[in-house]
């Protein structure tokens, strides 16, 4: 694995053709995906290519349901960490982990009450940001890779308490089924996006206990109807935390 590289993993599903491909970019629509011997790997989006391809897939999935979005910023910033997804070559997702600091969170421009509040209970805010799946070849075990990799950098390395995401009213109750996530803040207009977005979010000490009982069980997600079972076990969450220690440099080295 090249150094860029935090864990990898299987896949468990058969690549799609084109005219299989998901007609709507919503990530409520992934398949839990079938059994099959991929493999991916979730990586720092630590260079100008692997920038360049996230942002691709970004602005196709977003430009699909005709959002305006901007792609992934290319400036190096100690507050922002981007992660993507990688088959062989080709980038399957990637989500971004904004963390609370001098600049405003992307949320704070709808719901800037919300946040304000949550900040004066002195909770330590983390965004999870610019999400987005290729349907033709990810699938729910992709998401929670992710998400999961992504609470490691935020909570476990970095300590912030508390997540906040915004999404599209339709998969509000995506999002409180799958992660257990609750309303924050009622709908609002996103200006980013030029959409509907209603405020969801937890505490990560509650994503941490979902993963400590489920992770690394994908046999029990028929039961389970959470992203949690597809979860990494706290082993591979143990090697992950020591392959960033391992490169002797601070977690803000991988950020993007």
């Amino acid at each position: 694995m090249s150094n860029s590289t935090l864990i990898a993993a299987s896949l468990l599903t058969r690549r799609k053709t084109l005219s299989q491909m998901v007609e709507d970019p919503r990530i409520d629509l992934l398949p839990d995906g079938a059994p099959g011997p991929r493999r991916f790997k979730i990586k720092a989006a630590d260079t100008a290519s692997r920038r360049s391809l996230a942002s691709r897939l970004i602005e196709s999935r977003y430009g699909w349901r005709g959002y305006k979005t901007s792609g992934m910023p290319a400036d190096a910033t100690v507050h922002r960490f981007s992660l993507v997804a990688v088959e062989y070559d080709l980038t399957i997702g990637t989500l971004t982990v904004s963390m609370d600091g001098p600049e405003s969170l992307a949320a704070d421009d709808a719901f800037g009450p919300e946040m304000h509040a949550m900040r004066g209970q002195e909770r330590r805010l983390c965004e999870f940001t610019k999400l987005a799946i290729d349907p033709t070849i990810g699938s729910k075990r992709v998401l929670a890779a992710l998400f999961h990799v992504a609470y490691i950098v935020a909570h476990r390395l970095r300590g912030f308490d508390m997540l906040v995401i915004e999404v599209n009213p339709r998969h509000v109750r995506y999002y409180e089924r799958m992660l257990g996530l609750t309303v924050l803040g009622n709908e609002r207009m996103n200006r980013r996006v030029r959409a509907p977005a209603v405020l969801l979010g937890c505490e990560f000490s509650h994503i941490m206990e979902q993963i400590g009982e489920f992770g690394g069980q994908p046999e029990r997600a028929e039961t389970e109807r959470s992203l949690y079972p597809l979860a990494f076990s706290l082993g591979e969450e143990a090697a992950i935390i020591a392959r960033l220690k391992s490169a002797q440099r601070a977690p803000a080295d991988f950020i993007d």
